[in-house]
């Protein structure tokens, strides 16, 4: 580990503590301690092996983010309005709510973000979140969790290109990481990745002559969608992990 000082917030967003914008919420309200310290200034740079606590209001805070798991259906656009097209958030209203949880309240969706987008013409387990921590285990640079997909195929597989499937493509003049994927019927092969470059999973398939004709995602880490109906979006409970 190098012994230079880093900013605060930056090392805040390394340890998974929060991400930096809310570190620099947190700096600028006198609520982080270095070494026992109260932190205030934004900007502040300290050495890599220092010990960071966090006051008991921002801790309180992290716990009442909102994280919401939607079942996106085609035509929905994850992120920015599309013309022509509804961004899947739209979705996440009093008549769409499954179960017996909480009512959606108006600070809930304030500062949410989608986490792993899906394109518009594939389906399944979205998540937006108000937690950043969320955000950078899911798909920060070297997070490693898991993807899983149900990718309906049409065209030949030969068993060569179902082993360059799972290792030795490239997209963008880059490796992809290896990955898991296996046939589960005639017609539709299952893919379990790590990364998630645009189109990923479309582009892997015209590498190997194979043409996608749906695409769902069912689960993210730990977390399944489950029996989540398609267009309808829940609470994520205190005691699920991803």
């Amino acid at each position: 580990m190098s012994d230079q000082p880093l900013r605060l917030s930056k090392l805040m967003s390394e340890r998974g503590i929060c991400s930096r914008r809310e570190a620099d919420e947190y700096i600028a309200q006198g609520l982080v301690r270095v070494n026992g310290v109260i932190v205030n200034e934004l900007g502040t740079k300290v050495l890599p092996d220092v010990s960071i606590t966090l006051e008991a209001e921002a801790m309180r805070n992290q716990k009442s983010l909102v994280t919401i798991i939607l079942n996106k259906p085609i035509g929905y656009v994850s992120g920015q309005p599309e013309p022509g097209y509804d961004p899947a958030i739209r979705l996440v209203n009093d008549r769409n709510q499954y179960g017996q949880q909480r009512v959606l309240q108006r600070g809930d969706l304030v500062g949410i973000a989608v986490i792993g987008r899906l394109d518009i013409d594939s389906q399944g387990l979205l998540i937006f979140s108000q937690d950043g921590r969320l955000a950078k285990k899911i798909i920060g640079e070297n997070s490693d969790i898991e993807k899983e997909y149900l990718v309906r195929v049409e065209g030949k597989l030969s068993e060569q290109n179902l082993k360059l499937l799972n290792h030795g493509l490239e997209l963008d003049g880059e490796k992809l990481r290896s990955a898991h994927v296996e046939w589960i019927n005639d017609d539709q092969l299952r893919f379990v990745l790590r990364e998630g470059k645009k189109r990923q999973i479309r582009r892997m398939c015209e590498l190997v002559g194979l043409t996608v004709r749906g695409l769902k995602r069912v689960r993210v880490g730990k977390l399944a969608l489950g029996e989540l109906p398609e267009g309808r979006w829940r609470f994520l409970n205190a005691n699920e992990e991803i």
